[in-house]
C-alpha cells in the first residue's frame, strides 16, 4: 500500500533533480498552468485515472512518468515479497529483509530513471547507495564488510579503467565515471561473486534497448545510457540471491 505513494516521490525527486529542483519544500503543481495541487490530485494511480491523464484545471495532459514510476515501486514492493516468500520457503517473510530489498529497488530505480533522461547518475545518490550497501554488510562481520568493500573498489576500478582507456584510446567519453560509482554500489550491496554477471547481463539489456530505441540501426554518435540496464542487473542479482540463496 505504500509503495505507490513511495513512486509518487521518486516520480518527482527524477523530475526536479535533474532540473535543480527543490524536491521537498516546493509544492506540487502544474507544469503547464502552474496550478497547485490539490489533496485529491495526489493520490497515486487513482488521480490519474480519475482525471484520464489531464490536469483537472487546464486539461494539459498530465506526464505519464509520474504513474509509470508509481507502478515500477509497486512492482518492486511486489517482487521483493515474492522473492523473500522463495527463499524462505514459505516461512514468515522477515520485516527487515523486505525494507533492505524496497529501498534497494526503489533507489535503483530513480537512478534509472534519471540516466534516461539527463544521462547522468548523481553523485548525490550513486555514493550514499555504495554507502547504504557497505553499512548493511558490516551488519554481518569484518568478513562481509571487507569482502563488500572489496567488491565496491573492484567494480570502480573496472569501469573507471575502462572510462580513461577508451579516453585516451578514442578521444571522447565512452563510459562515465557515474556508472562505475553505480557498479561500486552494486558490489557494496551483492559482494563480488556478482560483479561478472551484473556486468554481462547490463551491457546485454543496454544492447538490446539500444537496437530497440534506434529500431535496428544504432548510430555511431548515439548517446546509450548504461544506468538503466546496469540498475536492473543489480536489481536482478539481488532478487536471485534472495530467492535461490535460502535465507528461512
Amino acid at each position: 500500500m505504500l509503495a505507490p505513494f513511495v513512486g509518487s516521490f521518486l516520480g518527482v525527486l527524477a523530475w526536479r533533480l535533474p532540473r535543480g529542483e527543490p524536491v521537498v519544500l516546493a509544492r506540487s503543481a502544474c507544469p503547464c498552468c502552474k496550478t497547485a495541487l490539490a489533496p485529491r490530485d495526489l493520490v497515486p494511480l487513482v488521480s490519474y485515472l480519475a482525471q484520464k491523464g489531464r490536469c483537472r484545471t487546464c486539461r494539459a495532459p498530465i506526464d505519464p512518468h509520474h504513474p509509470a514510476m508509481e507502478l515500477a515501486a509497486l512492482a518492486v514492493a511486489a517482487l521483493v515479497l515474492l522473492a523473500a516468500w522463495r527463499g524462505g520457503a514459505g516461512a514468515p517473510v522477515p520485516a527487515p529483509l523486505v525494507w533492505r530489498g524496497c529501498l534497494f529497488g526503489w533507489w535503483l530505480l530513480v537512478l534509472a530513471a534519471i540516466d534516461l533522461k539527463i544521462f547522468r547518475l548523481p553523485d548525490g545518490l550513486t555514493l550514499p547507495l555504495a554507502a547504504a550497501g557497505l553499512a548493511l554488510a558490516a551488519a554481518g562481520g569484518a568478513q562481509a564488510l571487507l569482502a563488500h568493500g572489496a567488491a565496491a573498489l573492484l567494480g570502480y576500478g573496472a569501469f573507471a579503467g575502462i572510462a580513461l582507456g577508451y579516453r585516451r584510446l578514442r578521444g571522447r567519453d565512452g563510459l562515465g565515471l557515474g556508472d562505475a560509482k553505480l557498479l561500486a554500489a552494486g558490489g557494496a550491496w551483492l559482494g563480488p561473486a556478482a560483479l561478472p554477471s551484473i556486468v554481462f547481463v547490463a551491457a546485454l539489456l543496454t544492447l538490446c534497448g539500444a537496437m530497440i530505441a534506434a529500431r535496428g540501426r544504432p548510430g555511431r554518435g548515439m548517446m546509450i545510457p548504461f544506468g538503466p540496464g546496469l540498475a536492473a542487473a543489480m536489481w536482478g542479482t539481488w532478487l536471485w540471491q534472495t530467492a535461490f540463496q535460502p535465507w528461512g
